[in-house]
């Protein structure tokens, strides 16, 4: 009888202790929007902060003439080419790929819908981090848990002139991407994994 009631003990000292070991393991929390979104603008933050590219379609060479930052410079006989130079004030919000401060507008027809030139912005600035979701658990080697999570990185335009954002607006600018980020569970926080 005495056997029993030591083994009865034994057996409830190991399913206790085996609670407290359960018990004393923490699971992940949730991986917020919010925390998400901080830890990828944390990311985008850390980089230097960048310029980015804009094509400029005929409505753009409008604007931009009207904005003053080009003046037309040299039209060719065919009515519909022409030599553009940045102003003043064009160089201190553009830059031409190649260098120089000539665009040179070659469209393959009149008022062509296809054809554009690109142009550097002189702003630099960090991207934005927009619209996280479609947070899900994933596997990742080495992770005790993992969670991955959709989002748009979005060309910042503060600071950029007005005239040069509504160009950017124009077809044929692409001012957003998706991409996945993977996060991580180290431990004590949800850190960022990668980018993809």
């Amino acid at each position: 009888m005495k056997n029993g009631l030591n083994l009865k003990n034994f057996g409830a000292v190991v399913l206790l202790g085996a609670g407290m070991i359960v018990a004393g393991c923490k699971s992940a929390p949730e991986l917020t929007v919010d925390q998400a979104q901080k830890l990828l603008q944390a990311k985008f933050d850390q980089a230097p902060p960048e310029s980015f590219d804009i094509s400029v379609n005929d409505q753009g060479m409008g604007t931009g003439v009207l904005a003053k930052y080009w003046v037309g410079i040299k039209r060719y006989p065919n009515g519909y080419w022409a030599d553009f130079k940045l102003t003043p004030d064009g160089k201190k919000v553009v830059t031409l790929p190649g260098g120089g401060d000539v665009i040179q507008w070659r469209p393959t027809i009149p008022k062509d819908p296809n054809y554009s030139v690109i142009v550097t912005t002189v702003q630099k600035n960090h991207p934005l981090v927009r619209d996280v979701k479609d947070i899900t658990d994933e596997t990742i080697a080495g992770a005790s848990a993992a969670k991955s999570a959709i989002f748009s990185e979005v060309v910042n335009l503060e600071g950029v002139p007005d005239s040069l954002q509504g160009i950017a607006h124009n077809p044929g600018n692409k001012l957003s991407d998706k991409h996945t980020a993977d996060f991580v569970w180290d431990g004590t926080a949800w850190t960022l994994k990668t980018i993809r």
